[in-house]
């Protein structure tokens, strides 16, 4: 398969993320598996550029740059923290200044963190149906990390890391998928 563009939207406004930190660890394992280029957007480190960013046509360069690797990705792996009971506002402005047309068919994994088994259908709740939105194809396999399960963002249940190798399984099909398409 020829080298794939992998983009990871880690939705954390903390410069110390745990969900950045499982991403990594996302990407460490389908790195292993396929050639693909990574990049990783971390909502914390372009906070203070994409809050006053109101529409598209504002965009500062670094963030129309960031825009269009998402719309020229292959896969997205989307992480976010769940604080009360929801995404950051910063991860959803972000997606809100993608166009809506640019991520039809394309492979989405979903991530979520948060500090209690209180915020995991996240995912299916608030998550999916985000990415549904742009008719993108969202892997079946989404993963909910509490705090318990992981120690400064390093997997420690073997019942999440199994969830995690079943997503990186499910990313690894979908780019071979998404490259027979294309």
């Amino acid at each position: 398969m020829s080298s794939s563009r992998i983009i990871a939207i880690s939705g954390s406004v903390s410069l110390s993320s745990n969900t950045r930190v499982v991403l990594e660890d996302v990407l460490e394992r389908l790195s292993e598996r396929v050639e693909a280029a990574v990049e990783v957007i971390d909502i914390g480190e372009i906070a203070h550029v994409l809050g006053p960013t109101k529409l598209r046509t504002d965009a500062p360069a670094e963030i129309e740059r960031l825009l269009e690797a998402v719309e020229g990705s292959d896969l997205i792996l989307a992480g976010a923290p769940v604080y009360k009971g929801s995404y950051p506002g910063l991860f959803k402005h972000f997606i809100d200044l993608i166009d809506y047309r640019a991520l039809v068919g394309r492979p989405v994994g979903l991530i979520a963190t948060g500090g209690s088994d209180r915020h995991a259908l996240v995912i299916e709740h608030q998550l999916r149906p985000l990415f549904g939105f742009f008719n993108a194809r969202t892997l079946p396999t989404g993963v909910f990390i509490s705090t318990p399960q992981h120690d400064r963002g390093i997997i420690i249940d073997p019942l999440v890391r199994a969830r995690l190798d079943a997503l990186v399984d499910e990313a690894v099909e979908a780019l071979a998928r998404h490259a027979v398409a294309a």
